[in-house]
């Protein structure tokens, strides 16, 4: 099994449009599940971040396999919401991939 973490900083808007862009990566990337092979489970975070952290929202994503990641990148379903819901909005972005 693999997890796949990513933690996105939003560009600069108005609280209001971060709140609806935060829950439209939520609902395109949440929607992904059972419509990817070997995508074991997903979950975006977007509420009860503390003070001290320093990115708006995280993505904790489960895989079969590094095999199952390397595809979901390629999915078109993925590169839907990515291009659509995620990208347009995100200032920065780092990964975490690791073997559980």
């Amino acid at each position: 099994m693999v997890k796949h973490i990513i933690i996105w900083t939003l560009k600069e808007m108005p609280d209001a449009e971060k709140e609806k862009v935060k829950a439209g990566i939520k609902e395109g990337l949440e929607a992904l599940k059972g419509k990817i092979p070997g995508l074991v489970d997903i979950k975006v975070v977007t509420e009860g971040r503390l003070a001290s952290s320093t990115g708006d929202l995280m993505l904790d994503s489960t895989f079969e396999s590094a095999e199952a990641l390397k595809g979901y990148s390629k999915h078109p379903e993925h590169v839907a919401v990515a291009d659509g819901k995620v990208r347009p909005y995100t200032a920065s972005r780092a990964c975490l991939d690791f073997e559980i």
